[in-house]
């Protein structure tokens, strides 16, 4: 179990004022009635031994428990929860479960049998991610519900999509509560992998040290958790490479809290404990690059400003380092920067590592904006004004991508403004990210994850064997 304050950490739940409150607001700005599905836990190879049970984010949001093939239905003034009973058969495999009667008091909304569910035909609703509980909302409106990300809602749907963004987008404090608490467990689990992977042969005793913490500290793990010394592959989630001296591994790894939101932070370190030379002049670049665009969240700024400030800071570092020939701000209007930094700086953070995502870019993208085509501009997940309220991450990375180096096509362009010589001097990087989880506030930035050290010189010292006892 992780510790905070020299206690015993274990998440809590919030009240269920906080989920009326929720329900409230959006009944205040959407009129008509809403269907909601919980989704469908899939089975594995037989009828007992299913995947782990997952709502869909919007129930989850208004609801707080993850419920299998359940349905939460506005209709009128009054708000339902229609579920099946528990099944006596299945308590010799799953232990009593809360009739009814019991969930009610634990929700404080009104709980009826699935059986009893007729909702009118009028409803919106939000289209979840697995198909089949696609095609059983379809089934009780009577049309076509699309699964999946960013699958198209039109008339009331996208009245209520809308609703459910503007209402998301800035977090009550039941929100800011959990998001806490998985920064806390987040940030230990860091601390762990750093400390056993001086002792660890592979990628995978590294994933296993921090996934652990996680475990016992009451949560799980809010994305497929990346740990490898390949770098240079964005979303690596294969944990069977070996540990070498003078190779850099990187960490990104988040726990997601009782109800759903998520911690989402990547640390880099080297496997030896010491950053070489050539390492730490890169990883400073990154840092300071990353530094700066935290700086830049404040209510007002636009996040593609944030973006951009993270990438001219980050092409300053690469000419200062000679790997870049040029003015920043022009090398950065030629595209330059992302053949190094080829995504976005980072996206929205709350009951989802990348919150509203299931909408597309209706969530991450303010009315009239639309992505840009650029080389790392193309791949920015969020471009909104920024308000109180709001969290996202900030997470610039510097990556020797093969793909993209050795495409001759693509590279013709940036022949005069990078100096291939030099950065062959880097040959010992293959990325390096960092990122942290930011609340934005009415003044200075709240930096989540924080307690977790990020210069070169506190990497180093959180993985010295000293060090050891005291992580979480």
């Amino acid at each position: 179990m992780t510790e905070q304050s020299g206690q015993a950490f274990w998440p809590t739940r919030s009240l269920t004022s906080v989920f009326a409150g929720r329900r409230r607001r959006l009944m205040e700005r959407l009129a008509g009635p809403i269907l909601l599905a919980s989704g469908i836990r899939r089975v594995r190879n037989f009828r007992l031994n299913l995947y782990p049970l997952r709502s869909e984010s919007h129930f989850l949001y208004l609801v707080g428990r993850h419920f299998d093939g359940s349905f939460l239905l506005r209709e009128d003034d009054r708000w339902a929860l229609y579920t099946a009973p528990p099944d006596p058969a299945d308590t010799l495999w799953t232990g009593p479960t809360p009739g009814l009667d019991e969930l009610v008091s634990e929700l404080g909304i009104e709980v009826l049998p699935l059986s009893e569910l007729s909702p009118p035909a009028d409803c919106a609703c939000l289209p979840p991610q697995d198909t089949e509980a696609a095609d059983w909302l379809s089934q009780l409106l009577d049309r076509d519900i699309d699964a999946g990300m960013g699958a198209e809602v039109v008339d009331a749907d996208a009245e209520l999509a809308d609703a459910m963004i503007e209402l998301r987008l800035k977090h009550d404090d039941g929100a800011m509560a959990q998001l806490r608490q998985a920064a806390t467990v987040t940030v230990a689990a860091h601390r762990a992998g750093m400390s056993a992977t001086r002792g660890a042969r592979r990628e995978a005793h590294v994933t296993a040290a921090m996934e652990s913490v996680i475990t016992a500290s009451g949560m799980t793990t809010a994305y497929h958790s990346i740990v490898s010394v390949r770098g240079d592959i964005l979303h690596n989630e294969s944990h069977e490479g070996q540990l070498h001296d003078g190779e850099l591994i990187l960490a990104d790894v988040g726990a997601e809290s009782l109800e759903g939101f998520a911690g989402d932070v990547t640390r880099v370190w080297p496997v030896n404990g010491r950053f070489s030379t050539t390492q730490r002049e890169l990883y400073d670049v990154v840092l300071r690059s990353q530094l700066e665009a935290i700086e830049q969240i404040r209510p007002g700024q636009r996040y593609l400003e944030v973006h951009r400030t993270a990438a001219r800071t980050m092409l300053q570092g690469l000419v200062e380092l000679g790997i870049c020939r040029g003015d920043p701000a022009e090398l950065y209007e030629r595209g330059v920067a992302g053949v190094f930094f080829p995504h976005g700086v980072g996206h929205l953070l709350g009951l989802d590592v990348h919150d509203m995502e299931d909408l597309g870019d209706r969530a991450g993208y303010a009315p009239g904006r639309e992505r840009l085509t650029a080389p790392g501009d193309a791949q920015l997940r969020l471009d909104r004004d920024l308000e109180a309220g709001m969290a996202v991450t900030v997470e610039p990375g510097f990556y020797q991508v093969a793909a993209i180096l050795e495409d001759e096509t693509s590279m013709a362009p940036f022949a005069d403004a990078i100096d291939r010589a030099q950065l062959a001097k880097f040959s010992d990087v293959r990325g390096i990210r960092i990122e942290d989880d930011v609340l934005v506030t009415d003044q200075q930035p709240e930096v989540l994850t924080a307690a977790l050290g990020k210069t070169a010189d506190e990497i180093e010292d959180l993985m010295a064997p000293a060090s050891r006892g005291s992580a979480g």
